[in-house]
Parts: structure tokens; C-alpha cells; sequence
């Protein structure tokens, strides 16, 4: 019952700071464009990991130093809008899994498999 609820938690958090970073002004954290793939907050709620990812990755180690000079500001924030007893301490991560996940089907797709005709799967049954 318990994963259940940090799961709901993560999502609202995660919904919150979606709708809070579009009113940050920091240029940093607007050179590229960025979403928040995951949060994963730990059970007591003190810290939540924010997995980010962005477009540009060249410009991942600025936008990382943005968004964490803004982490003041997006915690306060979400303090207002969640009621929750503690406001969890957030901590950035740069998400490469779409990326890697591009580069898996690029793998895949340069593979020579043999595609199943109708007439075999017709023959199987």
C-alpha cells in the first residue's frame, strides 16, 4: 500500500515541476527542451531524484546547473501546491533513455532478420 502511494506522490511531483519549470526564467533551463521523464522519491520523503531529459545534449551540464540553482525555488513552490507533511529535497538527473533507446532500435534495425511470409504462419497453424 505503501509503493502505492510514493508512485502517486512521484507523479504529482512530477506533474508539479513540469508546470513550475515553464515559469522559471533562469535562460539556462530554457536553451533546450527538457522534460522530467521520472521521479523517484524515497520512502520517508526527505529526497526525490528528478530524472530530466533534453534535447540538446550539449547543453545537459548547463541546464543541470540551472535547474539546480533553481531547486530552492521549484521546492518552495511545490510545497504550496502539494500538502504533503515533508517537501522532498529535490536532486537532478540527467535522463539518457530515450537516447538509448534510439540507438537499440538503430542496433535492430541494421540487423539482417528474415521476415515470416503468410504462407508459413499459415502452415504453422
Amino acid at each position: 500500500m505503501a509503493s502505492n502511494r510514493i508512485g502517486r506522490i512521484n507523479e504529482e511531483i512530477q506533474r508539479e515541476l513540469s508546470d513550475l519549470l515553464r515559469a522559471l526564467k533562469d535562460p539556462r533551463v530554457h536553451k533546450t527542451m527538457l522534460s522530467i521523464t521520472r521521479v523517484e522519491t524515497t520512502p520517508d520523503l526527505r529526497y526525490a531524484k528528478v530524472y530530466v531529459s533534453m534535447l540538446d545534449k550539449e547543453a545537459t551540464k548547463e541546464t543541470l546547473a540551472g535547474l539546480k540553482s533553481s531547486a530552492g525555488y521549484l521546492r518552495r513552490e511545490l510545497g504550496k501546491n502539494l500538502q504533503l507533511r515533508y517537501t522532498p529535497e529535490l536532486q537532478w538527473q540527467a535522463d539518457d533513455s530515450i537516447t538509448h533507446g534510439a540507438h537499440i532500435l538503430d542496433i535492430l534495425s541494421k540487423l539482417d532478420i528474415p521476415e515470416d511470409s503468410d504462407d508459413e504462419t499459415a502452415d504453422n497453424t
